[in-house]
């Protein structure tokens, strides 16, 4: 990848050494659990309560797929189960006519607005800690939609059973946890640089116009806390793009011949789609949303932000047995996808019997759950079909499969937490002019205290779905994006950590979202359509 003169200086070189020069099967790899394939299934812009306000209880009206909860089912920390259903601290003046209580969102109204989720705004709607400010800073209405739904209210709905059905489903069968918050405010792109760093510090500015995306971090450099397409890509912004330096998860993968990849909607620029559109500008219309958006948006694509893990002209993988791998197969020449894919991919490796260790997965927009060009129903249908997938595999059966979320997208959540990251640059606005929190802030990349990294920031859903996850268990363990990373390190690398700040050192674990002293083989498989279990 080329970059500007100063980003170049800004970079480096990233260095590691190949841990084989043969390609290994997942399934052969040493790991501290039984877990061989892991499958990140990272949406967008979605927060706890917008999809369990009232778990596990269903309004269940006629006409819409019914949810009956099991018996049993542990509470979760919502707003049914803390009285903010009514008399919420949201129903102010100060929030103007957006002002009121939550209220529940029908399948009719899955395509809803694109709330403000800014690394400034989600700070200030949390109001010192209130959290009583949603309307007003994060809040967007539907245009010509009825009472809340048409007015910055909007922020304050919810879904439940009826419309996420499938999650609610996977959540009865398999764990989540209601204690995960990504680990500092923003939106996609800091989310997306955190699952697979846990450190948004180190920001180098390779087209820049505008400065909206980034704070100086106090010691010369840069941290990323806004929306910025990645450097290069040939999909790319022509105005803004960065690069991140220091290191991520497929670093340390690649340095012990782990085989991972980061597989794209839309990645693959030779694919044209069934409306003619192709190349970068590939597009889907939602049938829910009526709004045709490009499958790949740069600004998603976690890897393609660091010089050693980019594939900035899309090249196609050698064949469907390069994919995963640093190397073709049987050589010593490097794959010229550099483990970056489309989503396609990741079906046709997998069906071919080359499975990688590690897998992230971004849908294709329309799919991924974002408001304004995504919605519920969509992302419901593309988790489905990955997971119905992967059950009907072989390797099911040491398989874990990770589903969260890049931002909270600005929807309103009742859990405040007092930020353990402080930050005091002036994008930050949570106690005060200038402040989020106290303290001294974490050390960035160079290993000095950094601005801009206030956090945790919203909370946001996280499942696991795995023959060994706990079943209908809710994990109240604090955990984050990084603890995404930190689960891979713990189970592929001796717990090695990515060190420079990363919040993989000190995020929590998931690991009690499993059993590990037995699978639990049945299947679960929903239809993808109405989020109903078909077996």
């Amino acid at each position: 990848m080329k970059f500007s003169t100063r980003a170049s200086a800004l970079i480096g070189a990233t260095t590691f050494t190949l841990g084989s020069l043969s390609p290994a099967f997942a399934g052969e790899l040493p790991t501290a659990t039984p877990i061989k394939h892991l499958v990140v299934i990272f949406g967008e812009n979605v927060s706890f309560d917008h999809y369990f306000a009232t778990y596990p209880n269903a309004t269940n009206p006629e006409g819409e797929p019914p949810f009956v909860a099991k018996k049993k089912t542990p509470l979760v920390n919502n707003l049914a189960n803390n009285n903010l259903l009514t008399n919420n601290p949201n129903l102010n003046s100060a929030n103007g006519a957006g002002a009121t209580d939550p209220f529940r969102l029908d399948r009719t109204q899955a395509a809803s607005a694109d709330q403000n989720h800014g690394y400034t705004a989600e700070q200030q709607a949390e109001d010192n800690g209130a959290a009583d400010l949603f309307p007003l800073y994060t809040g967007h209405g539907t245009q010509g939609g009825v009472g809340a739904f048409g007015t910055t209210g909007q922020v304050m709905g919810y879904y439940d059973g009826n419309t996420v059905t499938a999650m609610w489903h996977y959540a009865q069968r398999f764990a989540m946890d209601d204690n995960a918050f990504t680990d500092t405010y923003g939106p996609s792109t800091p989310g997306a640089i955190e699952v697979v760093s846990g450190q948004t510090n180190g920001l180098a500015l390779v087209k820049s116009n505008a400065s909206s995306y980034y704070v100086p971090d106090g010691q010369g450099g840069y941290t990323l806390m806004g929306d910025v397409d990645p450097g290069n890509d040939v999909c790319a912004s022509a105005t803004n793009t960065g690069a991140m330096q220091g290191t991520n998860i497929g670093d340390l993968l690649n340095a012990q011949g782990i085989s991972w990849g980061g597989f794209m909607g839309g990645f693959d620029l030779s694919v044209q789609n069934a409306n003619g559109s192709t190349g970068c500008t590939r597009s889907t219309t939602s049938a829910v949303t009526g709004v045709d958006e490009n499958d790949y948006i740069p600004h998603h694509a976690w890897f393609q932000y660091y010089q050693s893990t980019s594939n900035p002209t899309h090249a196609r993988p050698n064949s469907v047995k390069s994919i995963g791998h640093t190397l073709i197969p049987g050589t010593k020449t490097v794959d010229p996808a550099n483990h970056e894919y489309d989503i396609n991919d990741f079906f046709a490796a997998v069906s071919a019997g080359n499975y990688p260790a590690v897998s992230y997965l971004k849908a294709p927009a329309f799919q991924d759950a974002h408001p304004g060009y995504s919605d519920p129903l969509d992302e419901q249908a593309f988790v489905a079909n990955v997971v119905n997938f992967l059950q009907q595999n072989s390797q099911w059966k040491d398989t874990a499969v990770i589903v969260t979320y890049d931002d909270s997208d600005g929807w309103y959540d009742h859990q405040y937490i007092t930020p353990t990251s402080p930050s005091f640059s002036a994008a930050d606005e949570l106690n005060g002019t200038g402040v989020c929190g106290s303290g001294t802030p974490g050390n960035g990349i160079g290993g000095l205290p950094v601005q801009g990294r206030c956090g945790p920031g919203v909370r946001v859903p996280f499942f696991v779905i795995s023959p060994y996850a706990n079943v209908n268990y809710v994990s109240h363990t604090r955990i984050s994006q990084a603890s995404v990373v930190r689960f891979i390190e713990d189970n592929w690398l001796g717990g090695q950590r990515i060190g420079g700040g990363s919040f993989d050192a000190t995020t929590g674990s998931i690991m009690d979202m499993f059993d590990f002293s037995q699978a639990h083989m049945s299947r679960l498989y929903i239809d993808p359509q109405s989020g109903e279990v078909t077996n």
